[in-house]
């Protein structure tokens, strides 16, 4: 494997980025001399490919095909029958690890961490207190933070303008306030996964409240799994990390099991609906209100006016 090819790689695993390799396996004809060549490929089609794959024009089409393979994040071989040459391409797909951040360090985040790490998530962890925010206390954690949330949930993002689509994000911070702040600062990011933890009754109040004051559209909140987790009855704090971590895994794999933010997503979706129907109902009888009058046919033929 060329040298620039292999950099490639160990840069994109450091940098958490998604790449392909594409190795040509067999060809035949005028391809016969681009077996066992490499390339190394990103998803954004305007950024250029490290290797030569030595088959000319044709390598669009290859390099084209190993960006699919990273959009669907499976290895994928591909068969091309050309008139000069046949040749086989494999794209060995290196995805982007999962990434957990825990923003509060208290009784569950400690579980959470140690699990998370355990499936192969990056781990992150960010707390305002330094006290509990610390490596001793998570061993496991690939970083420890401690500092104010809403500004090291920006600092985290590491200068792009918002978190990636294999980014999830756990808010289980000591404080309502520090809730509403951790939202307001992810709650537009096209993260894998937000939930946050609280009772029916407290999330039920921080949406409300940040509807009304803060006048954001309520259906911003229908993808923020609040109460966070999967119902399994659990009670201590490792128990409750066994349902949020079997959550966030249920929505990365698309299982089957529905999260108990559910009810309340329901609830929300049925009072919107009962809203814009009476809104319906009061712009109709207005404007029946204001229809001019019916008219009908007298016995003797004649048009009168209907009651007004």
């Amino acid at each position: 494997m060329q040298k620039q090819v292999l950099q490639a790689l160990i840069d994109a695993v450091e940098q958490r980025e998604s790449v392909a390799l594409v190795t040509i396996t067999a060809g035949d004809g005028v391809y016969a001399q681009a077996v066992s060549r490499h390339a190394v490929v990103w998803p954004q089609p305007e950024r250029c490919p490290v290797g030569d794959l030595g088959l000319g024009e044709q390598s669009r089409s290859v390099f084209a095909d190993a960006r699919n393979a990273i959009a669907g994040k499976t290895h994928r071989q591909f068969h091309y029958a050309l008139e000069n040459g046949n040749f086989t391409a494999f794209a060995e797909v290196q995805a982007r690890p999962p990434h957990l951040i825990i923003a509060g360090a208290g009784h569950i985040a400690v579980p959470l961490a140690s699990m998370a790490k355990t499936c192969d998530f990056l781990v992150t962890v960010l707390d305002d207190r330094p006290q509990y925010a610390h490596p001793a206390r998570f061993p496991t954690a690939d970083r420890v933070v401690a500092g104010p949330f809403r500004p090291m949930l920006d600092e985290l993002r590491q200068g792009r303008p918002v978190f990636d689509n294999d980014t999830s994000l756990v808010l289980v911070t000591r404080g309502h306030q520090h809730d509403i702040d951790c939202l307001l600062e992810v709650v537009d990011d096209p993260v894998a996964y937000l939930g946050m933890i609280g009772s029916r009754r407290r999330i039920r109040a921080v949406f409300e409240l940040l509807e009304t004051e803060r006048s954001i559209p309520a259906s911003k909140f229908d993808r923020v799994r609040a109460p966070i987790g999967i119902d399994i009855g659990a009670i201590t704090p490792a128990e409750i990390a066994v349902c949020i971590l079997a959550e966030i895994i249920c929505v990365m794999r698309e299982g089957p099991l529905p999260g108990m933010s559910e009810q309340i997503q329901q609830e929300r979706s049925a009072r919107r609906k009962s809203a814009l129907e009476r809104v319906g109902n009061r712009t109709s009888r207005q404007q029946n209100d204001e229809a001019p009058p019916p008219y009908r046919k007298s016995l003797k033929g004649e048009e009168e006016a209907g009651d007004r």
